[in-house]
């Protein structure tokens, strides 16, 4: 049995990751961190756990690793996982951390967009945890660096253009849509029911902190120098997120060409959903599920292809993939935990 602590417990990744772990054949919760619960079982904060898998909150402040722990899940804001991950490390633990602190592997890349790292040797020892891209390097680590929410829907969705031909991907425009969950649980005016319950808006226009994220996994696929041209939007919505993303094309491509790219690329995946010709994915049909759901089509009349990517941003864009690439460590089957369904309606 995998023993897993959470750090963060109590925010929306830290609970989705309770979730999914209370339901995991191979794991047992033993431990998590929380400021606002910290002495109290989980099963106060939460009562839908069990008492079979109920565990203590302790403070971040004079938090001691447990030397018997497998794996520690850093749900924490950025900042702040940095500096507790070596202590972790060095007491012989594999690390998944859902912050930002470690995704970016070039320390003055980070500097710009986030300041000074406070470890930036971690930054080369970190794989990039998106298994459908990197789950042979992810099998061999020990310090994993969970994507971003929007990062993962524009990756998955952009990543199969790059093998075809005529595309012209060095500068994707995206348009993503997120729930409001993904700006954490604390309380903040501008995500407060009344602020955004009936609102729809653009935010972070040219400097969301995701940008260098997917300019750097894009790169790599395409060995060449990708920008991305990404404007983010909150919906009122808990779950969810779609990136709607458009390249155009050098020369003719047909629709029917580039969805049997897709299908190829992903056809090993198995939270991966290519679907066929006129349907298009739907946040409902995702939520609560590691799926991602793929369409793509071209518009023959501007001559641009479209590309349709939808995921849970709780799932599959944090806790779930989280999951996801701990099996992966940990040598067990990738989707233990994670087979479940989405909820409908």
């Amino acid at each position: 049995m995998i023993r897993a602590l959470i750090f963060g417990a109590t925010g929306y990744t830290g609970i989705e990751l309770v979730r999914i772990l209370t339901g995991h054949p191979n794991v047992a919760v033993v431990g998590g961190t929380s400021r606002n619960w910290a002495g109290k079982r989980a099963s106060e904060a939460f009562p839908f756990i069990g008492k079979d898998d109920d565990f203590r909150f302790y403070p971040m402040e004079n938090f001691q690793p447990d030397s018997d722990a497998d794996v520690a899940f850093l749900a924490l804001p950025h900042g702040e996982s940095a500096r507790v991950a070596r202590q972790l490390l060095d007491a012989g633990m594999k690390v998944v951390d859902l912050s930002a602190d470690l995704r970016l592997h070039d320390p003055n890349v980070y500097g710009k967009w986030y300041g000074k790292h406070i470890d930036p040797d971690l930054l080369g020892r970190a794989v990039y945890g998106l298994p459908e891209i990197h789950r042979d390097s992810i099998r061999e680590a020990d310090l994993i660096a969970n994507p971003g929410c929007y990062p993962t829907s524009v990756i998955l969705g952009t990543a199969p253009l790059f093998k075809l031909p005529g595309v012209d991907a060095a500068c994707p425009v995206v348009d993503s849509k997120s729930a409001i969950s993904g700006a954490g649980r604390g309380a903040k005016l501008t995500t407060s029911f009344c602020e955004s319950g009936e609102g729809f808006k653009p935010y972070g226009v040219t400097h969301h902190r995701h940008i260098p994220e997917m300019e750097q996994e894009l790169s790599n696929l395409a060995a060449s120098t990708v920008k991305v041209r990404f404007t983010p939007h909150l919906i009122p919505v808990s779950r969810g997120m779609v990136s709607t993303i458009y390249v155009p094309l050098r020369s003719d491509l047909s629709a029917k060409t580039a969805r049997e790219a897709y299908t190829e690329f992903y056809r090993h995946e198995p939270f991966i959903r290519v679907l066929p010709a006129g349907v298009f994915p739907d946040t409902a049909l995702v939520r609560g599920s590691n799926q991602c759901h793929l369409a793509v089509e071209v518009d023959e009349r501007t001559g641009w292809l479209i590309a349709i990517s939808v995921i849970d941003n709780l799932v599959k864009g944090a806790s779930g993939q989280a999951v996801q690439n701990m099996n992966l460590i940990m040598g067990r089957e990738e989707t233990a935990g994670l087979t479940g369904l989405p909820l409908f309606p």
